[in-house]
């Protein structure tokens, strides 16, 4: 197993919650401390606080991975007898490192969402509401015969030609290319001054912006020529939309009130708020994780039977009523379902790597209410 740092513990993390998905302003990343130290344990917990912070150094974890920013707004200063400050200072003293994922692990497929799905046992999850997608790119390059093949490979496997459930899709056309070295060229086909005719195949594949410049870098290794011909497109297509919340379906349909029972064991809360009329047939859910007060509207146009969120506002749920919504509120905290999934998904991505690391599901509980 290899010792890691910081660096590569979360460069691994962002291959599957990249800073990108987060909403504009949300100040998710490196919150306390610093990434360029070995790390052994991580300690994965849904808000930062006091007892969390107490937590990593009792069971000897120098990185807590956070889905709830500990500093939301900007410091003006920090005073280490307020509750933020004396974290803070806990933090810095026993070299423990903050990193926050928020809104890019809700956006990121298997993230906050999609478990809130899955505990819900929603089938054939769609995104409730499209915040993210990229830019698509027709990337053609031109080939003598004998290296089309092994350039085809290189680009296909840095990401090119990935359409919808098919890898490696490319297509390619033979034609002849025309050349004249000039003095200071040094051809691999052909002699300065003399024009050259080549047998050649142009290869043409899908690219998504954020892997044109990796798939740029792997043709030009592979290619023999000096100076290859290649041309990059943008098309007015676009991939990979993501976004919050998901809106799937029961296995079979249930009256509200059943519904109600069904959200409280499923994320293990003592009560919910509700609205809508217990009896009303429920069989496509949306779910949102945290606030969604600014999603109802999204819900209904999904065509969500119900809508499953927190931190519901008294006028909202009176427009949710209304538009003839049903609402389940069982709180902020059921996205406590992150601990395990990040828990789990990094063990499994860090044993591939051979990363000699270890991840620990916090047991604090940050719940703030009580409820009798």
């Amino acid at each position: 197993m290899k010792a890691v740092n910081g660096h590569e513990v979360i460069g691994l993390f962002e291959k599957w919650s990249p800073k990108r998905y987060a909403l504009e302003g949300d100040p998710v990343g490196l919150h306390i401390g610093q990434l360029n130290r070995t790390v052994e344990k991580v300690l994965v917990t849904l808000d930062v606080n006091e007892a969390v912070i107490d937590e990593a150094i009792e069971v000897g974890a120098n990185l807590v991975i956070a889905h709830h920013p500990p500093i939301f707004r900007p410091l003006k200063n920090i005073a280490t007898d307020t509750p933020q400050g004396r974290v803070i200072e806990k933090c810095i003293k026993n070299d423990i490192t903050v990193y926050a994922a928020h809104t890019n692990l809700d956006v990121a497929p298997g993230g906050v969402n999609d478990l809130l799905a899955a505990q819900l046992g929603l089938k054939e999850t769609k995104v409730m509401s499209p915040t993210y997608s990229e830019a698509l790119y027709k990337f053609v390059v031109f080939s003598p015969v004998t290296h089309a093949e092994v350039i085809r490979k290189a680009m296909a496997s840095s990401g090119a030609g990935a359409i919808g459930e098919y890898e490696g899709c490319s297509f390619t056309t033979s034609g002849t290319g025309r050349f004249t070295p000039v003095d200071q060229a040094n051809p691999y086909i052909g002699e300065v001054g003399i024009e050259e005719e080549v047998d050649e195949v142009k290869i043409e594949a899908i690219v998504p912006e954020t892997l044109r410049d990796k798939v740029l870098r792997s043709m030009l290794k592979a290619h023999p020529y000096e100076e290859p011909a290649y041309d990059i497109f943008q098309l007015d297509l676009e991939t990979n939309s993501l976004g919050l919340g998901r809106i799937g379906e029961l296995d079979e349909q249930v009256r509200l009130g059943q519904f109600v029972d069904r959200v409280k064991k499923a994320f293990n809360v003592p009560v919910v708020r509700f609205v809508g009329n217990p009896s009303k047939v429920i069989k496509k859910v949306a779910v949102l994780g945290g606030d969604g007060n600014k999603y109802i509207y999204d819900a209904k146009r999904s065509g969500a039977d119900v809508f499953v969120t927190g931190d519901l506002y008294y006028h909202v749920a009176h427009d949710a009523e209304t538009i003839g919504l049903s609402i389940v509120d069982p709180g902020h905290n059921i996205e406590k379902v992150m601990i395990k999934g990040v828990v789990d998904y990094m063990t499994a991505a860090c044993q591939e790597e051979k990363f000699a690391v270890s991840f620990i599901q916090s047991k604090v509980k940050t719940e703030p209410f009580q409820f009798r």
